[in-house]
């Protein structure tokens, strides 16, 4: 991964909310000229992301470590795996620890998360995307981690596309515009390059925004049957995009529907850390 300006920023607020007032107990106990080497272990199976972030974070903390990646993002691991090393002052590695792991188990979460909704579908043509439901600060790391674990990426940010929401339209029908004058709307006054994508919840309103011209129909909280209906009336016209409380246990039912792209804000919302930790090699 490349080491932007932005994450080394983010590596530095985060190091400093941790250490804002020291380190006590390193400073108390650990002699200051004490080096040693220490490695990254996998504690636990799943997909690797963050690593290069997690020993920038060594690096940024103290630039005088030596550290060496042994494997690559979007590799699996088991537990035992050796991830990476840092060699150094011991003082250092304790001080920049926390930071570096917390980077890595976050990110290596949501792409063994990611993985498992992949193979989830697998046999059938369609994509796994993440949502923008990411921790605020982290939506460049997170969405990363999804790519690590085979995902793709949904929008970056709000102008990276137009979504027409249910919020959009039923604030606009107020002012007297109906779902297809808004969709209309959109797709006139929006540059070119850019496709139009609305959200629906009911068959009426799928055919309103298939007459508009949409170019992709969100399916938003649709049951397998009527999602299933949806996708063939879309055929053809506009891609199919299904989302709204899909699990690991109902995905490959929602891709047995034929939806080009399935949506899932669980990818980065809620997704538990994968277990890794640095230890201490002499």
């Amino acid at each position: 991964m490349q080491i932007t300006r932005d994450i080394r920023d983010l590596i530095d607020r985060t190091l400093a909310e941790d250490l804002s007032i020291g380190d006590p107990t390193t400073d108390i106990l650990v002699p200051p000229d004490l080096e040693s080497t220490a490695v990254l272990l996998a504690k636990e199976e799943g997909i690797l992301a963050g690593l290069d972030v997690g020993l920038e974070a060594f690096r940024r903390f103290d630039d005088r470590v030596s550290i060496t990646a042994l494997l690559e993002d979007g590799a699996p691991i088991r537990p035992g795996d050796h991830l990476g090393t840092i060699q150094g002052r011991v003082a250092s590695l304790l001080k920049a620890e926390r930071t570096a792991v917390n980077f890595m188990q976050h990110m290596s979460g949501i792409a063994t998360q990611t993985q498992r909704y992949v193979k989830a579908v697998e046999g059938h043509p369609v994509r796994i995307v993440d949502t923008r439901k990411t921790t605020p600060g982290l939506r460049f790391l997170e969405k990363y981690a999804v790519r690590m674990g085979g995902g793709q990426n949904h929008r970056q940010n709000l102008g990276d596309g137009i979504l027409i929401k249910d919020n959009h339209i039923d604030a606009l029908r107020g002012d007297g515009m109906s779902l297809g004058d808004v969709v209309k709307k959109a797709i006139r006054e929006a540059s070119h390059t850019i496709r139009v994508e609305v959200e629906v919840e009911t068959l009426e309103q799928l055919d309103e925004a298939l007459d508009a011209g949409a170019g992709i129909i969100l399916l938003d909280n649709m049951d397998v049957e009527q999602m299933t209906i949806a996708v063939q009336i879309a055929k053809g016209k506009a891609f199919t995009e299904a989302s709204g409380g899909i699990t690991l246990e109902t995905v490959r039912a929602v891709a047995a529907t034929g939806v080009d792209i399935i949506s899932v804000g669980a990818l980065t919302h809620s997704v538990l850390a994968l277990d890794i930790s640095m230890d201490m090699l002499d």
